[in-house]
């Protein structure tokens, strides 16, 4: 075992949604976590803020995305696997957001800011992206918590 691996937790939630390649839902390195990109899936594959509406014949006849809900269930997705790392959402020092269309930036802020304040949330950097890894994403995060060791390392 190397000294890094030897330093580092990885936290892989089997009850949430998997990742899509072998990496864990967050690693703890010392006081800090990083939490690996976060949508808005649910453990079923299907996504929050996505309504799928079919055709008489059962086709898909048109796809409504929501940027609020996407963006609520990504928070509370992160919130969930910050918790299971012994952290919560005002350990986030620095999150990282990726918005598929930036017309969707106002419709982000609004439910970013009922969790978050300029006091005491992350810092942030937001790019527009060309897609995510399924079409139904509108929004993807990704963050870092300062959270010290020990407090609980349940998994």
């Amino acid at each position: 075992m190397t000294d890094s691996a030897a330093t580092t937790t990885p936290y892989i939630l089997r009850d949430r949604a998997g990742a899509l390649a072998n990496y864990p839902h967050a690693r703890r390195v010392g006081d800090l976590l990083f939490v690996s990109g976060v949508s808005s899936r649910r453990a079923d594959n299907t996504h929050a803020g996505v309504t799928i509406e079919r055709d008489a014949a059962g086709n898909i006849a048109r796809v409504t995305k929501d940027i609020t809900a996407q963006a609520r269930a990504v928070i509370e997705n992160i919130r969930i696997i910050l918790q299971r790392a012994g952290a919560d959402l005002h350990h986030v020092v620095d999150c990282s957001v990726f918005l598929v269309d930036m017309a969707d930036y106002p419709g982000f802020n609004s439910v970013y800011n009922e969790f978050f304040d300029a006091q005491s949330g992350p810092t942030r950097t937001t790019v527009a992206v060309h897609q995510l890894p399924h079409p139904n994403l509108l929004v993807e995060l990704k963050v870092v918590a300062y959270a010290p060791a020990g407090a609980d390392d349940a998994q």
